[in-house]
């Protein structure tokens, strides 16, 4: 087996475990669950989730990771020796292949549109015809399976690279790239006419439209936006140097996560509010509705081609720290070779990306509980891997971790102060498990 590497720089370290955390859940699902919620109000509780459960999770994976530089497996290992906790792997290994499995085909369709934002063919529609436009995507099966192979060829390619020369090198370059377009998105759309209501939706808090089932979506999207609960910042946190602020890093990444979500609010409502469209359209925003908006715009042939641009660099960061998860996994439990490993990890999604890919077209009349391959798979990671996998990691971390390790991590053996140590556990003790717990039995609608 090769020698263990990790990442060259801090600034490398935090734009991937940024990367990780930031996809299309801050740029598409945290705008619109904004929109259902009230808008400001939603904001704020969203907000006070990050700093009382999203940076805990953060900084209880960390602790994992960066106190044994191993993979999930052999970190528990050596933190609990003689217990059984290393089995709770096998659920995040499974949760990471499913989360790539629906995950890739929606990137897929990005670089779709990617392409046909470069080929100027985004302009000129009617709302009717730019939902033709992706009703005829997703039910062709060729361009579907093709786009999404695509993909993920580019995302093992980046693996192939290895820590330093792939992950940490494409994520330095997309995430400064990502903000940079978002600012200027951001810069456009408020000089949009009607840019002040947009706004005004957005930060005032109206709590009359907050319901107990809009802070729940808070609680949920917060979780979901920051990439916790299948071990990706373990992963990630085991190449971390030893010198490095683990409080500095969860806190940095939290941060940025929420930025970037406050940033595509601001990118998208006032544009919905100049050009008279609902803030609450869902799914259709990105390929149905956006479109429509840039064409408007002067100059929307070059914001369509960024935007798509943005949501790719959001998507290939993500499913590149997804990947990595079983790929150390077999290098240091199954002593493979890299490429060896990116390989069987590359045969597995695959076949899961297919399957979902084809379940709009070919597989189209295969369903269970009405619903089809896709959005069980997606369902599946939502509401049960990431969860179940962030409720063991606060109970872990909080109850069962000997407090030693957590100091030793948070304090990097007595040279930092250990001043949010108790805020932590008292997090992973009793918020973040009553939170988790409320929000699975709010998506399952059992609540």
């Amino acid at each position: 087996m090769a020698k263990r590497v990790g990442f060259a720089t801090r600034l490398g370290a935090i734009a991937a475990a940024v990367g990780s955390a930031v996809g299309l859940g801050n740029i598409w699902r945290f705008p619109y669950e904004a929109g259902v919620n009230g808008g400001g109000a939603f904001i704020l509780v969203y907000i006070g989730c990050i700093i009382i459960m999203g940076i805990p999770v953060i900084l209880s994976e960390f602790i994992i990771g960066r106190s044994t530089h191993s993979n999930m497996k052999a970190a528990l290992k050596k933190l609990s020796p003689g217990k059984k906790y290393y089995l709770f792997t096998y659920v995040c290994i499974l949760g990471s292949f499913v989360v790539i499995g629906f995950y890739s085909v929606v990137c897929g369709w990005i670089i779709e549109y990617l392409y046909q934002a470069a080929a100027g063919h985004l302009s000129s529609h009617t709302p009717q015809e730019y939902e033709a436009m992706f009703t005829g995507l997703i039910s062709n099966p060729w361009r579907c399976v093709g786009w999404t192979v695509i993909f993920l060829v580019l995302n093992f390619l980046v693996m192939s690279r290895g820590i330093e020369k792939g992950i940490e090198r494409v994520a330095s370059i997309m995430m400064p790239l990502l903000f940079l377009i978002l600012i200027v998105f951001c810069v456009n759309s408020l000089l949009l006419p009607g840019a002040n209501e947009g706004l005004r939706f957005l930060f005032y808090p109206d709590f009359s439209q907050l319901t107990m089932r809009g802070v729940l979506d808070a609680f949920g999207q917060a979780f979901l936006s920051l990439s916790i609960g299948i071990s990706c910042l373990v992963t990630y946190s085991s190449y971390f140097k030893d010198d490095t602020s683990l409080v500095k890093d969860a806190v940095t990444v939290g941060v940025l996560d929420t930025m970037v979500a406050i940033l595509s609010g601001v990118m998208i409502f006032p544009a919905v509010f100049s050009f008279g469209v609902e803030p609450t359209a869902g799914p259709r925003l990105i390929f149905e509705v956006l479109p429509g908006i840039f064409q408007q715009m002067t100059g929307g042939y070059v914001w369509a081609l960024l935007f798509f641009l943005l949501v790719f660099f959001a998507s290939l960061t993500s499913t590149i720290s997804l990947s990595e998860i079983p790929i150390t996994f077999l290098i240091e439990e199954h002593k493979m070779s890299r490429p060896r490993a990116i390989a069987w990890t590359a045969l597995f999604t695959f076949a899961l990306a297919v399957l979902a890919a084809l379940s709009f077209n070919v597989l189209d009349d295969i369903k269970l509980w009405g619903k089809n391959i896709f959005d069980m798979m997606d369902y599946a990671a939502s509401n049960i891997f990431m969860l179940l996998g962030g409720l063991f990691t606060a109970v872990y971390v909080g109850w069962f971790l000997d407090r030693k390790v957590v100091h030793e991590q948070m304090t990097n053996g007595g040279r930092l102060k250990g001043t949010m140590e108790p805020f932590l556990i008292f997090c992973l003790r009793y918020i973040a498990p009553v939170s988790i717990v409320f929000i699975f039995l709010y998506l399952t609608g059992i609540i």
